[in-house]
């Protein structure tokens, strides 16, 4: 079988080997296994630009290189228009050579697939919809078009949309999905330290203004105002780091709020155990991965309600959903941080739903979209 990955995932060359985004990696790794050829459809990075990369362990047959644009300014836009036309011709190539065509969505290569992916209807086809698919949430019109044609099975046939959450009256098209990052291997009870000897919170992701990690600092920064003993660590990168170090030195935060940068994948690990709660005030997600990630080792999830993290949550009984308002989220994080037996039924709940999707089920899973 000829697997077929259309993706706006960029490949960056170095020293005649390929990179990749790191998470996307380690689940590429699981596809290729069950393809007996894997070929890319992808646009190409000459740098990293902040990207926290892997090396494609494994060789594929071939690259189908699609010319990477955006649509922030207006002579962006005119050009867009003659790159979509190549890239749609470079994409009608990879699926006719292709006996299984897997689409990763959304965005703009993910669009142009949505709309390719038409003209082949005996093919079999998934798609991994990585955003938000709440048919109630504000959206980009792009995003909207092509959860409209993937799921519609007159335009669409033979395949099987992943997506986060389970959502009411939703075609046959669509099934319910998931990420993970930890296998069954790992699974062990985290024993955190009490809450009275100090609480620590953890945020992990990229330092941007979508994910809000000023919301962050200042609940926790509010927290030490009242008197608790708290610390916030922050892993990742990004534009908004400037600013946060110019928020933390100009609030005196220096000895609670701390940024690590980018971490490898045991350091973050070694992070989530010793955390009590994981912090994610985003504005928009598909499956949060760092919150899956906390709650596999028994952090308490603190995090917007988009997406599906309400799902993820259980609608509040094993975390907490912002309001966005400081004093209302503060009032609901102390109702448990001060209270040990509340903490602990909560930690225990998030570690028992998280550990169920280990990385041994996502390969099952996967399998059986592969080789039905």
């Amino acid at each position: 079988m000829k697997l077929l990955i259309l993706s706006s995932a960029p490949f960056i060359f170095k020293d005649n080997k390929c990179y990749a985004y790191s998470p996307y990696v380690k689940e590429l790794v699981i596809w290729e296994k069950y393809a007996d050829e894997i070929a890319f459809c992808c646009p190409v990075w000459k740098k990293e630009n902040g990207l926290l990369i892997d090396e494609i362990p494994f060789k594929f047959s071939r690259h189908y290189k699609l010319i990477d644009f955006n649509l922030n300014t207006f002579s962006n836009i005119i050009k867009s228009v003659f790159c979509s036309i190549l890239n749609t011709l470079i994409i009608f190539k990879a699926m006719y050579h292709a006996d299984h065509i897997h689409l990763r969505c959304p965005g703009n290569i993910g669009l142009l697939g949505s709309f390719v992916q038409v003209f082949f209807p005996n093919k079999i086809k998934s798609a991994k919809y990585a955003g938000n698919w709440d048919p109630k949430s504000k959206q980009p019109w792009t995003y909207k078009l092509q959860k409209k044609i993937l799921s519609n099975t007159f335009f669409t046939k033979n395949i099987k949309i992943l997506v986060y959450g389970d959502w009411e009256n939703q075609s046959k098209n669509v099934k319910p999905f998931f990420t993970a990052t930890y296998s069954e291997s790992e699974k062990e009870t985290v024993e955190k330290t009490t809450i009275d000897s100090g609480i620590e919170f953890i945020f992990v992701g990229s330092l941007v203004e979508g994910k809000n990690p000023v919301y962050a600092i200042k609940l926790v920064q509010k927290l030490i105002e009242r008197g608790k003993n708290a610390v916030l660590n922050l892993y990742g990168n990004g534009g908004e780091k400037a600013s946060l170090e110019k928020y933390i030195k100009e609030n005196k935060l220096e000895n609670f709020v701390f940024l690590h940068g980018n971490q490898n994948y045991e350091t973050l690990k070694s992070a989530y155990k010793k955390s009590h709660f994981v912090i994610l005030p985003s504005k928009s997600e598909g499956w949060p991965k760092a919150i899956a990630e906390g709650m596999f080792w028994g952090c308490i999830p603190i995090a917007t309600k988009v997406s599906c993290i309400p799902f993820m949550l259980d609608f509040g009984n094993r975390g907490i959903l912002l309001e966005m308002n400081i004093e209302e989220d503060i009032s609901r994080i102390l109702n448990i941080a001060e209270q040990q037996n509340s903490f602990d039924i909560k930690s225990n709940l998030s570690a028992q739903w998280s550990q169920k999707y280990t990385t041994d089920l996502f390969e099952s899973e996967i399998e059986k979209i592969l080789k039905p």
